[in-house]
């Protein structure tokens, strides 16, 4: 299992616009067979602070979800929108809880 968490910050102004483009997608990723887990979270601390956390079952899912026509365009809706490059970690699993 492949866990990607990435990390994006609003440009002042444009939170509410980037959380509609990020959450805009949530209904054709689900449809995609190798994703587990797709949430976003947004910051307590910071309301323009995003954090996608991701899982899939294999590097090949990651790679499909990553060449969607659809998730290229979401990064080119959003691109204006960001006040830095998002940050994307890739990590395995090693023990959870699920409930």
């Amino acid at each position: 299992m492949i866990v990607l968490v990435a990390t994006m910050k609003a440009k002042p102004g444009k939170e509410t616009e980037l959380e509609n483009i990020l959450t805009s997608v949530m209904p054709k990723v689900e449809l995609e067979q190798g994703t587990l887990q797709y949430v976003l979270h947004r910051s307590q601390q910071d309301a323009g602070k995003f954090l996608f956390y991701e899982k899939y079952v294999d590097k090949a899912a990651l790679d499909f979800h990553g060449s969607t026509p659809y998730l290229q365009e979401l990064f080119k809706a959003i691109a204006g929108l960001l006040a830095e490059k998002p940050t994307i970690d890739l990590y395995e699993e090693v023990a959870g809880i699920s409930k």
